[in-house]
């Protein structure tokens, strides 16, 4: 399953908000260096959708604030 993220670095906390089915805004504490805040972006949906972390796969957008995540 592909869901379509628009990430939020360094927020005062971790969230997930659902827009619709396949459309979230993630915010997340980790600043946008290192791949820090795509860990946390991954964390933070395994937790919402209940799945394990390693299920949560990035797949395009590495570097930019809209991204395109993959459910395995």
């Amino acid at each position: 399953m592909k869901i379509y993220i628009k990430a939020k670095p360094n927020s005062y906390e971790d969230k997930v908000e659902k827009i619709d089915e396949t459309h979230f805004v993630v915010s997340v504490k980790e600043p946008p260096q290192n791949g820090l805040a795509n860990k946390g972006i991954c964390r933070a949906l395994a937790n919402y959708l209940g799945v394990s972390q390693s299920m949560v796969v990035v797949k395009k957008g590495f570097t930019s604030k809209n991204k395109i995540i993959e459910i395995l």
